[in-house]
């Protein structure tokens, strides 16, 4: 056998040995989920990636397609827009993966319509429900049919895809059941998809995330919202949400973490650590549009952080007005 045989016999071996070390070595955090969430975490994704050597791949595949990537173990950090679900509790213990809720958060569900509308000054529950509801699909096709005030005009609609937890929630809060809702409308997991979508059309009705809205109110106009008989309209605000006038439409937004051994890893402790610090910070919560936690619920949720305590503070449902502390409080 040749010296240059032998040598490239040599190479190939150490390859082969010192390859799997090296890919072990590579630290990658994966997280996927909510599209609302998706910008808070991606704007702390970076930052951390600014200070340490940690690859942080963060994706959209919505609420319900994160818990699925997430109960199999593939992701570490989930965003979540609505709490965990029943079946996706059962997949995740089937699995034996554990997680720590967290909510990070508030957001206002918010109502748009395009710019150009010029007659719609507020909406009820009851007409948002009478718009969305399954008995609505082929039937409710124009605004007129909504309120007998309002033109004759084609009803466009807009919304998330059934994956999507603002989905879930906002089916909850308006038409009183989960995933209960006409499937006749434009449906994206992309909320700019939703955006662009009313914003290009005078007679169409979307809903998506406020930060969404807040960032394309040059382009939309958001509805206020009437919660019940003789209450006040009101508009999403950071301040509406805080002093829970905006009902229904206000909701925590969530991350949860994998805390299974196996995934629980100092990198992920490290990310979370750093999320939480960095989601009290009035500039980020200025930059990305969220509405942040009250210091008493800040408190609260570093406080469940850092005692790892695993769980969820709900039965497997989503629930309309949760207190964040209360919450937290269930979890045992």
């Amino acid at each position: 056998m040749s010296r240059i045989q032998i040598k490239n016999m040599l190479i190939a071996a150490l390859i082969t040995l010192f390859t799997p070390t090296l890919h072990a070595a590579e630290k990658v955090i994966a997280i996927d989920g909510s599209s609302t969430v998706y910008p808070i975490t991606k704007e702390v994704a970076d930052e951390f990636q600014k200070i340490r050597k940690v690859k942080v791949n963060v994706n959209i595949s919505g609420t319900g397609g994160g818990f699925a990537k997430f109960c199999r173990g593939e992701t570490q950090v989930q965003n979540a827009s609505r709490p965990i679900l029943k079946k996706e509790m059962e997949l995740c213990k089937e699995a034996g993966i554990q997680y720590i809720e967290l909510p990070i958060a508030y957001d206002a569900v918010t109502v748009v319509v395009n710019k150009d509308n010029d007659f719609v000054k507020s909406l009820s529950v009851d007409e948002l429900k009478k718009i969305w509801r399954p008995a609505a699909q082929g039937k409710i096709k124009t605004w007129r049919q909504v309120n007998s005030a309002w033109p004759n005009i084609p009803l466009s609609l807009y919304g998330p895809g059934a994956d999507s937890g603002t989905f879930d929630y906002f089916t909850e809060a308006i038409v009183g059941k989960a995933k209960s809702s006409r499937t006749d409308y434009t449906a994206s997991e992309d909320d700019n998809v939703l955006v662009d979508g009313v914003a290009a059309d005078r007679g169409a009705l979307g809903y998506f995330g406020y930060a969404y809205y807040e960032e394309n109110q040059n382009r939309l106009m958001a509805v206020p919202i009437v919660a019940k008989k003789d209450a006040p309209a009101v508009l999403p605000s950071v301040e509406a949400v805080k002093d829970g006038t905006y009902q229904p439409l206000s909701r925590p937004l969530f991350i949860y973490v994998n805390a299974t051994a196996a995934a629980f890893k100092p990198e992920v402790k490290d990310f979370i650590d750093f999320y939480l610090y960095m989601k009290s910070s009035p500039k980020l919560a200025k930059q990305i549009r969220y509405i942040s936690l009250p210091a008493n619920e800040y408190v609260a949720v570093n406080k469940h952080w850092k005692a790892l305590k695993p769980g969820t503070g709900f039965d497997g449902v989503p629930e309309v007005g949760v207190k964040i502390e209360e919450l937290l409080a269930r979890i045992k």
